[in-house]
């Protein structure tokens, strides 16, 4: 593979390849993390007499965590690096897990699932920028974007746990194993990725442009030399040094801050809206609430949580779409796309809930063929969703900023992201009574349609460019 300056890299594909399953198995963690609360509901209710509003507390309440983790591990992987963010981020996620699966209210439920989201997002925001700075421009959309296949591989993985047990018990309220209900059992199991997490990530070297940051380039230039070879290596460490802060000084939160006009630089706005803009098209209520989404419109338990499954599926293979485009057409036509996509699909599911009608129970029915359109419609949705915005956010925040800010840029913009997942996540029971499905989804379609304007103006392509040339 040429290298920018037309050499020869002498890349070491063994471990670039070893890094990236490492790094990613973050994302299967974030998205097992935030995927379990799916199917899990009905035990909440039962075990902590919880309302709705109470519901949206506890399935937010991870949210909470998400929010501050992933503002602390920006400004955390300047301090401590890349690996050592995650390997704390590893260490939060097993502890979650037993403390959720045990909880005996919600109080200390809450507690659990936010030392959750500290981890989840913290592995939200490092893993993306740690492949990046791993791996070589030419091929990097398509191994950063690998982190969203192992998001979606996590979230489907909890589905298919949760799915399976529940079966298994008879319920997810009913009696599994040593005398606790199946809920219980769907948490616990999370512990053993999470170990796994912890086990495979001191494995793995640290990213040259953290330790170059802190002065260690003999140790950066070894990885590099690792990675690339011995003349790439010495270049390289050349160039992280010249892209770092005229005096040296090392990143820093003020770094933020044009020096010359004492504003906000202009590239974190762009980050910023990216990351809000993919939480306002409602993406994870299909991912936290699919399956009682799909019980309140008239199907069973165990049909909602075989749709999840299904979904999962359809998200990965989109993922994989989006894996073998993003490196040839590039990031900001794919953005486009999904924001396209979005829109009209968001738009048929909310045509298709204005249709249902109060049930003999009480429970809301579709009436016809409208049942399908919605399912139809909302899968085709998180397949524009996975097929662009879902991996190419992760990937250009993790590329898209200068290395003197990459760290800061992603604490801002990443804390922006998970505020937006929680308001549209513990907003979406109350808004599902009222205004209703139908203007709730409306909402989130014109989220869809506004993001296909930003991106349009403000976005700026990324594809092939080195992380050292990136400007803002």
């Amino acid at each position: 593979m040429d290298g920018p300056n037309g050499d020869k890299l002498a890349i070491n594909t063994r471990l670039v390849a070893l890094v990236v399953a490492v790094a990613t198995i973050g994302g299967f963690m974030f998205g097992y993390d935030s995927g379990v609360i799916n199917g899990t509901q009905n035990g909440l209710e039962a075990a902590f007499q919880l309302g709705r509003f109470g519901i949206g507390i506890n399935v937010g309440a991870i949210l909470v965590g998400s929010s501050f983790g992933a503002f602390i591990a920006g400004r955390l992987s300047d301090r401590i690096g890349r690996r050592g963010t995650m390997m704390l981020a590893a260490v939060l996620f097993f502890g979650s897990a037993l403390l959720a699966g045990a909880a005996g209210s919600s109080a200390v439920f809450i507690f659990a699932r936010i030392i959750g989201g500290l981890g989840v997002g913290a592995a939200s925001v490092t893993s993306p920028v740690y492949i990046s700075e791993m791996t070589p421009a030419e091929v990097r959309g398509r191994l950063s974007s690998v982190q969203q296949v192992m998001i979606i591989t996590g979230l489907t993985g909890a589905f298919l746990a949760n799915f399976v047990l529940a079966r298994w018990a008879g319920g997810s309220t009913a009696t599994l194993w040593l005398g606790f209900a199946a809920w219980r059992w769907m948490f616990w199991l999370q512990a053993i990725p999470a170990l796994i997490y912890f086990l495979a990530l001191l494995g793995i070297p640290e990213s040259p442009r953290y330790l170059v940051a802190r002065g260690r380039k003999d140790e950066a230039q070894d990885v590099l030399t690792r990675l690339f070879g011995a003349a790439t290596a010495a270049r390289k460490v050349g160039e992280i040094e010249a892209s770092l802060a005229a005096d040296h000084h090392r990143p820093k939160l003020s770094d933020l801050v044009d020096k010359t006009t004492g504003k906000i630089r202009p590239i974190l706005w762009v980050g910023i809206g990216i990351a809000i803009f993919q939480q306002l098209v409602g993406i994870n209520v299909v991912f936290y609430y699919g399956a009682t989404l799909w019980q309140a419109v008239g199907f069973t338990e165990d049909f909602a949580l075989q749709i999840n499954i299904i979904s999962g599926a359809l998200s990965i293979g989109a993922c994989l779409v989006a894996i073998a485009l993003i490196d040839r057409i590039g990031r900001k036509p794919l953005l486009l796309i999904g924001s396209a996509g979005m829109t009209v699909t968001l738009a048929l599911v909310a045509w298709a809930f204005s249709t249902a009608v109060t049930g003999a129970d009480g429970s809301l029915v579709l009436p016809g063929h409208f049942g399908l359109v919605a399912l139809v419609s909302a899968n085709l949705y998180t397949v524009f969703f996975n097929v662009s915005w879902g991996p190419v956010m992760w990937v250009m925040l993790g590329e898209m900023f200068p290395n003197q800010i990459r760290g800061s840029a992603l604490a801002v913009s990443g804390f922006a992201q998970w505020i937006a997942n929680a308001a549209i996540s513990v907003s979406f029971p109350t808004l599902a009574v009222t205004p209703g499905l139908s203007i709730t989804y409306v909402l989130y379609a014109l989220a869809a349609f506004v993001s296909f304007f930003f991106v349009r103006a403000t976005v700026t392509e990324t594809r092939g460019r080195e992380l050292e040339d990136m400007e803002g």
